[in-house]
């Protein structure tokens, strides 16, 4: 009740602050080719869009403050990643730049070496990279468990603001991914874009489970070393699973009742075939040598491979590899941390009302 509460005060909020009707930024769409240059021109608690949507040769670069996503391929895509460095997602979730594999996309580059281990699954409804990263090579502080970026946030503008995410995955040129989440943090990475085209987008790239990471909202094999390409079922709803074959609905604990150290399952990891194998000198030409501090992060040799398909035989991977280190994955804690503090002043803005 708190939660929805809160929620319908911050819409309400945003509305009032910025003097008109409010339309939340997951019930928008947006032609790739006639983009605003910002998706978001409201004001409110947060202020306004921190970068811009309009990303081309002109903004491509280290300091591009692009907020227009992609993700295409395991050689393509893009995560979201502070534009300043040595900060935290829960801190910069809100100002969040786009960080892609490739140039030509008008975004920063990420730099080489950073990516570790990456898998790229395409499945019937949602497309989905996950992997290792070394995070501080893209601005996130080395120690930061991490937090949630998805296109709604307390207020409904989004993680960040006015952040797109487009594909062309889906045949048709670019087609905008309403529905998406991307969580980082603990060396760990996730990015899930959610077919538009199905019936349960938003389902598949659920936003209300912010606090239990890759392992739980995009089960996979997360394999340090290993570069591959594949095919794969869908996982099950974020947050269901079943137990003694009842069909059962995790609910996630507030805030207020500290640190999740028990859950009540495991991620079911949905079974891949089809599997080509690379390496990532192949894979990210495009990729500048990391700078500053970032630059003397200690390297591994990624597992070499060919670019021959690997047996089409279903792998099904089984256990807990989806939580990297000895945090519970990605975005465990990070995100909920700033929208506490959001949350205080919104009532705070709105008891002044």
């Amino acid at each position: 009740m708190l939660t929805l509460l809160a929620t319908a005060l911050v819409s309400s909020t945003a509305v009032l602050a910025q003097g008109g009707a409010f339309t939340p930024l997951a019930s928008q769409s947006f032609t790739y080719t006639a983009l605003p240059y910002q998706a978001d021109p409201n004001t409110g608690e947060r202020g306004h869009q921190y970068g811009y949507n309009i990303c081309n040769s002109t903004t491509q670069g280290q300091e591009s403050l692009c907020q227009t996503a992609i993700i295409n391929s395991i050689d393509d895509f893009c995560l979201w990643g502070p534009p300043e460095p040595n900060s935290l997602i829960g801190d910069t979730e809100g100002e969040a730049v786009a960080w892609c594999t490739k140039g030509g996309h008008g975004t920063r580059v990420i730099p080489e070496g950073a990516l570790t281990g990456v898998q790229f699954m395409r499945t019937p409804d949602y497309i989905q990279v996950t992997g290792h990263i070394r995070q501080e090579r893209i601005n996130i502080a080395a120690d930061d468990s991490g937090g949630e970026m998805d296109p709604h946030g307390a207020d409904q503008r989004g993680n960040p603001l006015g952040g797109l995410l487009f594909s062309n995955a889906w045949g048709g040129g670019y087609v905008q991914a309403i529905e998406w989440h991307n969580f980082m943090g603990g060396g760990v990475f996730c990015l899930k874009a959610c077919d538009p085209r199905g019936p349960n987008a938003a389902r598949f790239c659920e936003h209300i489970f912010d606090r239990i990471g890759c392992a739980y909202n995009a089960p996979a094999a997360y394999e340090d070393g290993v570069f591959e390409s594949c095919l794969g079922e869908n996982q099950d709803f974020p947050g269901i699973y079943t137990s003694n074959g009842v069909v059962m609905t995790y609910t996630q604990p507030p805030e207020s009742l500290g640190p999740i150290s028990v859950r009540p399952y495991e991620p079911r990891i949905p079974a891949s075939s089809s599997c080509t194998p690379y390496t990532s000198s192949a894979l990210y030409t495009d990729a500048p040598p990391a700078t500053g501090a970032a630059a003397s992060s200690s390297s591994t040799t990624s597992r070499a491979s060919t670019s021959t398909p690997r047996s089409t035989a279903t792998r099904s991977t089984t256990g807990t590899s989806a939580s990297a280190t000895s945090t519970p994955g990605a975005g465990f804690v990070g995100a909920s941390v700033s929208l506490s503090a959001l949350l205080a002043g919104f009532f705070a803005f709105a008891v002044a009302l």
